[in-house]
């Protein structure tokens, strides 16, 4: 009994991590208005999503990312970005993810 537990605690050592990585597909709309936005999408878990959205340019961007999935309601998720600066964006859902879709405006803060 031993020697099978010990045999299936190997064979679970061996397995890569990425056997157990979350992935669905994610379908990103960029509405940019001339700001300099990088977006970047992540699969968190299996109901949640992020994003990841980084500055490049010398004013101020306010961004709104409205996060779909299915039937569910949109999960809306609204940041301001200095220049230069990094922020995540995080979406959590009753459900697990089959097809994300997130639509991101961005535009010169006011």
């Amino acid at each position: 009994m031993k020697s099978i537990c010990l045999a299936a605690l190997v064979s679970l050592a061996i397995i890569p991590p990425s056997v157990f990585a979350v992935s669905y597909p994610v379908d990103l709309e960029q509405t940019l208005n001339g700001t300099e936005v990088l977006a970047r999408t992540e699969t968190i878990d299996r109901d949640i999503a992020g994003l990841t959205l980084q500055n490049f340019g010398q004013q101020p961007v306010v961004c709104t990312a409205l996060f779909r999935n299915g039937p569910e309601s949109p999960r809306t998720r609204r940041v301001t970005l200095e220049p230069g600066e990094t922020r995540p964006l995080t979406a959590k859902f009753t459900r697990e993810v089959i097809r994300l879709r997130i639509k991101l405006t961005c535009e010169e803060a006011q």
